[in-house]
């Protein structure tokens, strides 16, 4: 019985991740923004989600250091207008949560999610004018022409078709 609670309760843990990486890329895709609660959440809950599935010591500080690299990397893109400040954030948290082992696949599957998102929306942008009136006004705003691209969206995926490869999984 106990052991069947602890698995539960893992499980619960576990779909941290998955749960919040929907939420930040709607959020973005509807606000062009990501709310730093959700980072702050995915950050907060990695430690006794990888308690509670085992990770050594060495792992989880692994983990950290990945964190780490993604933020100074995404601080990079900030700075340099590619990516917003809540796309970096956003980056280092899933980095956190996937490790080694789950963020070269995580960055992968972004970038090419990335790209889909990104040709899809230029598509839709050259081909939904003449629709938008009646349209709630995240989606006009989605839709300008010359308008920024949520790239939350992208990491969203990315992070959600990495995760079960990673340590994180692999450790349950």
């Amino acid at each position: 019985m106990g052991d069947r609670i602890m698995d539960i309760f893992a499980l619960a843990l576990l779909s941290l991740l998955p749960a919040l990486a929907i939420v930040a890329g709607l959020k973005d895709l509807t606000s062009m923004t990501i709310p730093n609660w959700i980072s702050g959440l995915l950050i907060l809950g990695f430690f006794p989600t990888a308690f509670v599935v085992g990770l050594p010591l060495q792992t989880v500080a692994a983990h950290v250091a990945v964190a780490f690299a993604a933020l100074i990397v995404g601080m990079g893109m900030f700075a340099l207008r590619w990516v917003g400040g809540g796309d970096a954030k956003f980056m280092a948290s899933a980095c956190l949560w996937l490790g080694v082992t789950g963020s070269g696949m995580f960055l992968l599957w972004t970038g090419v999610m990335g790209g889909l998102f990104c040709l899809a929306l230029l598509f839709a942008r050259f081909h939904a004018r003449p629709y938008l009136l009646s349209t709630p006004a995240w989606f006009q705003s989605l839709m300008e022409p010359k308008g920024d691209i949520p790239y939350g969206v992208a990491i969203a995926a990315g992070a959600l078709i990495a995760f079960p490869a990673s340590g994180m999984m692999a450790a349950l």
